[in-house]
């Protein structure tokens, strides 16, 4: 009887090694991508001690590790799971707003109004660059940010340049933390975020960016920096950072994510 493989299982093969390059770029994100490979090599091990050369003893101390290694992975990998399952519910939830807009919304003025805010947003974060003065905002997309929003001090105001200006004025009590902006409204400042444990951020980079890091690790929001030191603009999404851009990169990056 010779060794076949059907359709069935290439199909199969195709999904757990989708799986694993999913979980690879995902924690590669976190930092955390040593602790997979290390994981990998750990398996690769325990299979060929107890089903290629058949070790009995070390075998079964692989065996006992491997019955309980479903919980050490959980708890190794607690916030990278709460995120992957995060992003799964927020793009089905986000891809249903999106089409009961397209079918009952005409959108033509809401996008008109949603355009002038991110001007705002722009011309505030090239006022704050040119002052070097330090600045970090969040704008919300699908996933809902109250519990950070609760950390800070509750605004709800409408999104005007000078306002975001004056509020990361460095005599401010508000300077400090995130200004979230969700519904078209500045909703509340210095929020608490939390920060990214990625040990790949580079060590000249400070806590906002990290926060900004960290926020977008944890959900779909777009999180923006103006750096304090440089007077740089950067966005980060996603967990990924990009750093030193122009006033004209930001509102065009804004109105491609924002206005889709």
């Amino acid at each position: 009887m010779g060794f076949q493989i059907g359709f069935k299982d290439v199909i199969d093969v195709f999904l757990v090694a989708l799986l694993l390059y999913q979980t690879f770029k995902l924690l590669k994100r976190t930092g955390a991508v040593n602790i997979f490979i290390g994981i990998l090599a750990f398996i690769i091990c325990w299979f060929l001690v107890s089903y290629v050369f058949k070790m009995e003893l070390l075998g079964g101390i692989f065996d006992r590790v491997v019955s309980v290694g479903a919980f050490a992975l959980i708890v190794l990998f607690q916030d990278e799971i709460r995120r992957f399952f995060s992003r799964i519910g927020s793009r089905r939830r986000g891809s249903i707003i999106h089409t009961l807009k397209r079918l009952f919304v005409t959108g033509s003025n809401d996008k008109e109004k949603t355009d002038f805010d991110l001007v705002q947003i722009v011309l505030a974060c090239r006022n704050l660059a040119k002052s070097s003065t330090g600045a970090l905002i969040i704008l919300t997309r699908n996933n809902n940010l109250d519990f950070y929003t609760q950390s800070g001090e509750q605004i709800n105001a409408a999104i005007n340049s000078r306002l975001i200006e004056t509020i990361f004025f460095k005599n401010s009590p508000l300077h400090d933390g995130a200004l979230i902006v969700s519904d078209r409204k500045l909703k509340a400042a210095a929020c608490i975020l939390p920060v990214s444990k990625n040990q790949s951020i580079p060590r000249r980079l400070g806590l906002r960016h990290r926060a900004a890091l960290g926020i977008t690790e944890h959900s779909d929001a777009i999180a923006i920096v103006v750096s304090e030191e440089t007077g740089h603009i950067s966005w980060a999404v996603n967990g990924q950072l990009t750093a030193n851009v122009k006033p004209e990169q930001l509102e065009h990056f804004l109105s491609e994510v924002m206005l889709q």
